[in-house]
């Protein structure tokens, strides 16, 4: 591809672009901080991708969320997520109609555009699995029918890190899916000043004015698609997701750290990762730093550590930095 080739795109796309710049303005209305948090939800959604978010309570997970499905003008669904929850009650059912002698499908919940599955792991196995249908096939079975979700279809998951009282792990087919984990964290001093001054109040004010339509949205992800990688940068990718799994060809000896490494999905998911964290910027060609800025969310979920590890104290964080400090960046 020509210098003039990438010029173009690159206009293109800071075109394209301009609309998630006061996206984030008009979330950065409300929400205080966390500007982490709020360009990975723009990157999953540009990328396609759902994102398990981990936090203690009070972060503002959910009412990021909620602000960002407003400023989208998307289906919004907040799901809570119990014990006694039922499949059913996430998917639909079947409704028997003595009138007409036959079954009707009453929908559920999971047909909107943007869900938010609120403690997630507090779930039994068989929601964990229609949930997973939904999510990677983007489709939904209620009897014997099949039903398509509506596009754009995101999940938006969280997870409290602290009370494991009542929850169910994880399975790790299903984290695999969420293409990025992203751990909230704690504001700043000055940033929970703003927040003291801004929201304590009895009135709930949530001024949002909606910025982009669903339409808006796969319109994006049709230019995040023409970012332009250079070949180094995909060997780049590949190496970092390898060395998840065989940190030798690194020179890292950290091999008895590791249980399982990185899926091939990775590779994907980082690839797209770093295309959306090139177009957020104006940019219509990916360098290292795009991958380096989205690496760490895309691979620790999926980089298991030993029980070796975990009795050093080893998290899969550590790890992944360590793979990230050691991989030579072209």
């Amino acid at each position: 591809m020509t210098q003039l080739d990438v010029k173009n795109i690159s206009d293109h796309v800071k075109a394209a672009s301009q609309p998630f710049e006061r996206l984030r303005e008009e979330i950065g209305k409300v929400i205080v901080g966390q500007a982490g948090m709020i360009k990975s939800l723009m990157i999953g959604m540009l990328s396609n991708g759902h994102i398990l978010l981990e936090g203690v309570p009070g972060l503002a997970k959910t009412r990021t969320v909620s602000i960002l499905a407003r400023a989208l003008q998307v289906q919004f669904q907040r799901l809570q997520f119990t014990p006694d929850l039922l499949p059913a009650d996430l998917v639909g059912t079947l409704i028997y109609e003595p009138q007409k002698g036959s079954f009707t499908v009453k929908k559920g919940p999971i047909f909107a555009n943007l869900i938010l599955a609120d403690e997630i792991n507090r779930a039994p196995a068989k929601v964990q699995s229609a949930l997973l249908e939904a999510m990677q096939e983007h489709q939904v079975t209620i009897g014997d029918e099949t039903f398509l979700l509506p596009e754009p279809f995101l999940v938006l998951a969280t997870q409290n890190p602290i009370e494991q009282e009542g929850t169910y792990p994880l399975p790790e087919a299903q984290v695999d899916r969420f293409m990025l984990k992203v751990t909230v964290n704690y504001p700043a001093p000055h940033e929970e000043r703003l927040i003291l001054d801004r929201m304590a109040t009895t009135s709930d004010k949530l001024n949002v004015t909606a910025v982009m339509a669903p339409g808006d949205i796969l319109k994006a992800r049709q230019v995040v698609d023409e970012v332009y990688i250079d070949d180094k940068i995909k060997d780049y990718i590949v190496s970092l997701v390898v060395a998840t799994r065989d940190p030798r060809t690194v020179n890292l000896n950290i091999g008895h750290l590791i249980q399982y490494g990185a899926s091939p999905r990775a590779t994907i998911m980082l690839t797209l990762g770093a295309k959306a964290n090139a177009f957020l910027a104006g940019r219509g060609f990916v360098t290292p730093q795009d991958v380096k800025d989205i690496a760490m969310e895309v691979l620790r979920h999926r980089v298991i550590v030993t029980y070796e590890a975990e009795a050093e104290d080893k998290t899969s964080d550590q790890i992944v930095k360590q793979i990230l400090d050691h991989v030579p960046v072209p």
